[in-house]
């Protein structure tokens, strides 16, 4: 099946559309972008600067992406937006490139981003992501695999949030929020495990059994964060989600969301 473009979408000729792309009627294509096989462009979206979107994604319509970032530094530099495979970008979304020279804003694969979604600059989404409509994210904020960010969330410029967790509608999350837990709030504290989430990714009871383990000597014990750590790292098996919550610990520089007391594990 050949490339189809409305006779009412403008794109440059020195753009980079692959096999089975469709672009939307008054969608506007810019001559740095490459579009990979089985996307569809819905009606009034703008693409330009360097974007490269994957296969088989499907963008809605009014999405922006590509455009200048909200940085009163910008330079005006070239910088790039980077998606994958199989993403569902709904309704009026934005996605803006990089601040820095040569920098960029990416996103994974099979995320789903719901209408007026925003992506700010030098974020990374990684893959199967789910953010709710308007859920916003500042500059420079990671947001790890299977993370979902509920409707009308604000996350926090350098934000971290660990995989397989879940942010509550509306919340404001200025600080970490760790991999496998709940978050919620404003600002956002730990609500406990993100159970539901963890048996709908086939995590075994073990590995649960583990984490809920992991979680009461972090953030129920007496102990401080670094006693804490190295308490998990001397009594428990150290399975890779372990590993992976202890290092991201570690690594915070933002510090990261405690519990809210009283919540049922």
């Amino acid at each position: 099946m050949s490339t189809f473009v409305h006779p009412t979408a403008l794109v440059d000729p020195k753009s980079d559309l692959d096999d089975e792309v469709k672009v939307g009627p008054y969608s506007i294509i810019g001559g740095q972008v490459k579009i990979g096989k089985g996307t569809i462009i819905g009606p009034q979206a703008l693409i330009e600067g360097w974007t490269r979107i994957g296969k088989r994604c499907t963008i809605g319509k009014g999405v922006v992406i590509g455009t200048l970032p909200q940085d009163t530094s910008f330079e005006g530099k070239r910088s790039f937006v980077e998606i994958g495979d199989g993403n569902l970008i709904r309704e009026y979304t934005t996605i803006h490139r990089g601040s820095k020279a040569e920098s960029v804003t990416r996103i994974g694969n099979e995320t789903f981003l719901m209408a007026y979604s925003h992506i700010a600059h030098n974020c990374i989404v990684e893959d199967e992501v789910v953010i709710a409509n308007m859920g916003t994210l500042a500059g420079y904020v990671t947001l790890e695999k299977r993370v979902m960010i509920g409707g009308l969330s604000a996350i926090h410029q350098y934000v971290k949030v660990g995989a397989y967790s879940i942010v509550g509608g509306c919340s404001k999350v200025v600080k970490d929020v760790p991999p496998y837990t709940r978050a919620d709030g404003h600002p956002a504290t730990l609500w406990g495990l993100n159970t539901v989430g963890l048996r709908r990714a086939n995590f075994s009871p073990q590995k649960r059994q583990l984490l809920k383990r992991a979680y009461r000597i972090l953030f129920r014990s007496d102990l401080n964060t670094s006693q804490a750590i190295s308490e998990i790292e001397n009594e428990l098996e150290l399975i890779p989600e372990i590993r992976h919550l202890c290092q991201f610990i570690k690594n915070s520089e933002r510090g990261i969301c405690k519990e809210k007391r009283n919540v049922a594990l």
